[in-house]
């Protein structure tokens, strides 16, 4: 998405001298959210972007993996590719289960064709890790018929994104679509037949599927000249510029300086993608604006759709609007009485005018904010 986007947007700022995207997979650049929903689903095959990339001027180079990076010299294992400018769009990579080998990933449209043929009635599925990628993956299987086990290490599911007050919430979705979540316990081993837990238990499985988290895809950049953070992500600064002379960097594999969070963010999501890749290009063209935009991702879950805007620390006032036992229900961080963040629970309304607050910094009305009958932009304090 990241790469794809910063050259549409050359060609739409006027650039016309040559593009090249350059990426490891045989396919045409494609979108990765639908690959745990319809291509798992069966209903498609491919996302491909619907963009005429030979009428733009831009030519794919795909198959072709970066494996260096001198000034003005791109390596690849195909050869070298002389350039005057560079956007690293090399996004993440999946973690692997240490000593899960023939466990599967979920992470491309090869992925997830192989899952889904695994995908049949009965089959069972265990997923390691029950974070926003499990909880898709598991809605889809169990849609399928499968039978199904989550694994998940922490105390509850979508650990580190959410307080575990709220992932225990979310536990009880699995239990309502007839999963059997296991949290608290990680795995000791991927045995034939299912997984070994460190507490004893033996989950049996016919497929293992890891979703534990992704990093940055940064290794190939080692003796660039191109700094990175202790993750591996690219450090970049508020024009997404790198510590390298004509190199950019965008997507998954960015590090940022954010003022509205007072922090660098590195941020794995969809919409990061989409506009981190067009301010890379603005950038590149010319621009001085700074890239500062209100985090956002959604995740389609047993049957919900679960929206997060903003960033909230620990300290931030937690305030409800609605309740669990509601049908849509929000969640909102405050710092300062300002808004800081929110979780929309089948409540896209709350999450739309959300980002405009965020944005803004407004102050809220606590009690105004709380009452799910009163539209969130009129609790401006």
């Amino acid at each position: 998405m990241a790469g794809a986007q910063c050259a549409l947007a050359l060609r739409q700022g006027g650039f016309g001298g040559r593009v090249a995207l350059v990426g490891d997979e045989p396919h045409r650049p494609y979108d990765r959210p639908p690959l745990s929903k319809d291509v798992l689903l069966g209903k498609t095959d491919s996302t491909a972007f619907d963009i005429d990339w030979e009428d733009l001027g831009v030519e794919l180079l795909l198959g072709r993996r970066a494996t260096g990076l001198e000034p003005g010299v791109l390596h690849t294992d195909a050869g070298p590719l002389d350039h005057d400018a560079l956007v690293v769009a090399t996004g993440a990579e999946a973690v692997e289960l240490p000593g899960a080998a023939g466990a599967r990933l979920l992470r491309t449209v090869d992925d997830a064709l192989a899952l889904r043929a695994d995908l049949t009635p009965g089959t069972r599925i265990a997923l390691v890790g029950a974070g926003w990628i499990g909880a898709e993956t598991a809605t889809v299987a169990r849609r399928l018929g499968c039978r199904v086990t989550v694994v998940e290490a922490g105390p509850a599911p979508l650990p580190g994104a959410l307080p575990a007050e709220l992932g225990a919430l979310m536990a009880r979705w699995y239990a309502d679509a007839g999963i059997d979540l296991r949290c608290g316990t990680g795995v000791a081993a991927v045995e034939p037949g299912g997984l070994l837990l460190a507490d004893g238990s033996h989950v049996p499985a016919d497929h293992v599927v890891v979703g534990i988290g992704a990093r940055p895809a940064t290794g190939w950049l080692a003796g660039s000249g191109v700094a990175l953070d202790t993750n591996g992500a690219v450090l970049a600064d508020e024009r997404l510029r790198t510590t390298a002379p004509g190199v950019w960097a965008a997507g998954d594999c960015v590090s940022y300086p954010s003022a509205r969070s007072g922090t660098r963010l590195t941020v794995q999501h969809w919409d990061h993608a989409l506009h981190s890749g067009a301010a890379a290009a603005a950038s590149l063209l010319g621009s001085d604006a700074a890239y500062d935009p209100v985090p956002y991702f959604w995740s389609e879950q047993f049957g919900r759709m679960v929206q997060y805007a903003g960033r909230h620390g620990d300290a931030d006032e937690l305030l409800w609007r609605g309740t669990p036992d509601d049908p849509t229900w929000s969640v909102l961080w405050l710092r300062d009485g300002a808004l800081t963040a929110l979780l929309a629970v089948d409540r896209p309304r709350d999450l739309n005018q959300a980002k405009r607050l965020i944005d803004k910094g407004t102050v809220l009305d606590p009690a105004r904010a709380a009452d799910p009958e009163v539209q969130l932009k009129s609790a401006a304090a």
